[in-house]
């Protein structure tokens, strides 16, 4: 088979990787892609937004099968305009990722079809939001509505945090805003492969979206991630899946925009059970990094038999894995590109190449995140002191990383 990834970062990187050990493919095409992923497959010079020139380069090269990464494609209908040209696609279609592309569009769903969340509400205008806010509950939090990389979310502790958050999101034009109840409880990320009302979930990972450590500073798409994650119960994925995931993909199929793709579910396990945080419409960017290096099943040959509505059985590497992001200064906001950099000896682990370009045969910075090391160990502690101890061997001016990806976790299994 040959095989296109839509895409250019740490988790396209982490998907072309996988679909190169498939045993049913030939090829593996990646656009655009980045140097750090040149060894993998080839590299196309089609931009993931560039939907026409994709669909034109699938249909002439004889594509196989495409897996599409980012959420800005998704957005822009590469599905839609894939399967009308007949060529196979795993991903949803412009209407059925509106659940990540538009919040108020997935509170509306699960608000309608039962799916437990937090309360909400919209607005459009920011003296009506500023006015609401003043008879709620803290902390509460701000969301921009549309895509926002993982951005646009205020965790705010206090009345005048919430009201600055919502006059800087409406310095943004026809920007619109979602206010809604915070959930106090244990975060994780559950993925699952789904098509229509087949679903298969994959193993539990917990992301760090804060910038700094102790999960402070502002959100980002995601500072590091472990895998699996101990706490979270087959009882308690059994519910997710059965409260939230299945639920939400039935009431897309109710509402005429069957669901096909990588179902994400950010949850919250609070005091009443689980809760929906959010959901996407691709995979996560760094759970891909933590989660698909320990699945030891073909992952194609597992997105066939769900394109099939087969049955299939995942087997995993029994190792814990942790990713740490490694990114430039003065991300989330402004930050710096072009700095070298600088790998010192092999790496005893996977290394993912995020925000990354090709100047004077240097690899150079080119993004806010940059890099993303992950490692394994028998133990969470092991893993994490692993990766910890092989970041050493990269550097580039400017970079910075969280010390704490774990931590927490690590100390409460050591006090149980």
């Amino acid at each position: 088979m040959k095989v296109l990834i839509v895409g250019k970062g740490g988790r396209e990187h982490a998907l072309s990787k996988i679909v190169k050990k498939s045993s049913l493919v030939t090829e593996v095409f990646i656009a655009p892609g980045n140097i750090g992923m040149k060894d993998i497959g080839t590299l196309v010079n089609v931009h993931e937004e560039d939907i026409l020139n994709l669909v034109n380069f699938a249909e002439k090269n004889k594509i196989d099968l495409t897996i599409v990464g980012p959420e800005s494609s998704l957005s822009l209908g590469i599905v839609n305009e894939f399967e009308k040209r007949g060529l196979k696609i795993f991903g949803p279609t412009k209407e059925s990722a509106m659940i990540e592309t538009s919040k108020e569009y997935a509170k509306y769903i699960m608000e309608k079809y039962n799916i437990p969340t937090g309360k909400y509400r919209s607005f459009t205008e920011k003296e009506e939001a500023i006015k609401y806010l003043e008879n709620q509950l803290l902390p509460i939090v701000i969301k921009e509505d549309g895509l926002k990389a993982g951005k646009g979310v205020t965790v705010a502790f206090s009345v005048e945090e919430a009201k600055e958050a919502v006059k800087k999101a409406f310095e943004i034009h026809e920007n619109k805003i979602i206010i809604e109840e915070y959930l106090d409880g244990f975060e994780f990320s559950i993925i699952a492969i789904a098509n229509e009302n087949k679903i298969i979930p994959l193993e539990i990972a917990q992301d760090h979206k804060r910038i700094y450590d102790g999960d402070l500073g502002p959100n980002t798409g995601g500072m590091g991630v472990y895998s699996p994650v101990e706490k979270i119960t087959k009882e308690v994925i059994d519910e997710t899946v059965n409260k939230i995931m299945k639920p939400m993909l039935d009431g897309l199929i109710k509402e005429g925009t069957p669901f096909k793709g990588f179902l994400f579910g950010g949850i919250m396990l609070t005091k009443e059970g689980v809760k929906t945080i959010e959901f996407n419409a691709r995979f996560g960017d760094p759970e891909a990094q933590g989660i698909l290096p320990r699945l030891k099943s073909d992952f194609v040959k597992v997105i066939l038999d769900i394109l099939d509505k087969k049955e299939t059985k995942l087997i995993w590497d029994k190792r814990k894995s942790l990713a740490v992001v490694m990114a430039s200064s003065g991300y989330p906001d402004k930050y710096s590109i072009g700095e070298v950099v600088n790998i010192d000896g092999n790496i005893d682990g996977e290394l993912y190449f995020m925000g990354v370009k090709e100047e004077n045969k240097n690899i150079v910075t080119n993004g806010g995140r940059v890099l993303s090391l992950v490692c394994f160990g028998d133990t969470l502690e092991k893993a994490r002191e692993k990766t910890y101890e092989e970041i050493k061997k990269i550097n580039f001016k400017k970079m910075f990383f969280r010390n704490d990806i774990g931590l927490k976790m690590c100390y409460n299994s050591k006090n149980k």
